[in-house]
């Protein structure tokens, strides 16, 4: 019998990086990750079927941060000033529908500033004092119409607060949508099984069979791309002057993994930021035992008794 290796394609994902994913990002443009889904790799010899599936995924709720600091002379006076631009800020944000806030303590330090003492016959002495206070607070708010994001932001720059750190991203229907993915992923796999079957014109019934599967999900803040519209003049004025260059604007850009390596893709068609699920199982068939099964040979022997009884005898040869 002719060793026939089925070859599968192994998961491998392109990670890029937040629309909607505050300014976090600004410092972050370079970050890579291994988007493979964590599963056993089959040893060699072994012929392995896999089937990927991924399900684009709607976001039902999220939840936007905003970082606040706040310096005052004395600790009343910074308190003060805080809660000020937090409560009124909260007052107009809570108008809204299926909002939630909640007010986070980072940090409450001194601030202190040099004081110079001049000496007549030797250097200068820089003493360190206090000279205030400094109050960081982030704000947290859970809200379910993304739209709303542009009147928080409206409501929090009348008060000062212009940092957006982060949004995250959540669904209720992942559950739902890993047992979608593992459903169909299944099916796909029995209809590349009696492909196979079929090609070779055997049966895989008999061989030793593992199955190995593994989920990865990617959220809206880690997929999105710095990019900078970049263009400067092609004449080589730097031999013959000094140049100034002007600082090209830099942003990103929302993207998503690409379906296209993917057997079969749940809600391919997206227009904005989305949680992606990717699901794959792996088929491992080991044939070394059906060989040898098949290699051993069964012949017939025919026994005749000293009284004429005839008897069948079954041995098997050794391959």
């Amino acid at each position: 019998m002719k060793d026939i290796t089925l070859l599968a394609s192994v998961l491998f994902f392109q990670l890029s990086f937040s629309q909607v994913s505050g300014n976090i990002n600004y410092r972050n443009q370079t970050q890579y990750a291994d988007n493979n889904i964590s599963i056993a790799t089959p040893v060699l010899n072994e012929n392995v079927i896999s089937v990927k599936g991924l399900a684009n995924v709607k976001s039902d709720q999220y939840v936007a941060i905003f970082s606040i600091t706040q310096i005052g002379e004395s600790a009343e006076e910074v308190n003060e000033l805080m809660d000020k631009r937090i409560n009124t800020s909260l007052v107009q944000i809570k108008l809204n529908k299926a909002v939630e806030t909640y007010v986070d303590m980072i940090s409450f330090v001194p601030v202190y500033q040099y004081n110079v003492e001049k000496k007549l016959f030797s250097k200068k002495t820089y003493n360190e004092l206090p000279a205030g206070f400094e109050l960081k607070k982030n704000l947290h708010i859970k809200f379910t119409n993304p739209s709303q994001l542009n009147d928080f932001i409206s409501i929090l720059s009348k008060n000062e607060i212009y940092d957006l750190v982060r949004v995250d991203y959540f669904s209720s229907t992942i559950e739902n949508i890993r047992k979608e993915l593992m459903n169909k992923a299944k099916v796909a796999l029995q209809e590349k099984v009696k492909n196979f079957e079929t090609i070779l014109g055997e049966s895989f019934t008999a061989a030793t069979k593992n199955i190995s599967d593994g989920y990865r999900i990617t959220l809206p803040t880690e997929m999105y791309k710095s990019y900078e519209a970049y263009n400067s003049s092609s004449l080589a004025l730097n031999k013959i002057a000094n140049v100034n260059q002007v600082n090209k604007a830099t942003t990103s850009y929302y993207q998503p993994v690409l379906d296209k390596e993917f057997d079969f893709v749940i809600n391919p068609v997206i227009h904005e930021p989305v949680i992606q699920v990717m699901y794959e199982i792996k088929l491992t068939i080991n044939r070394e035992k059906e060989k040898k099964n098949e290699a051993k040979e069964t012949n017939n022997y025919i026994l005749v008794t000293p009284n004429g009884e005839v008897k069948n005898l079954n041995l098997l040869t050794k391959p």
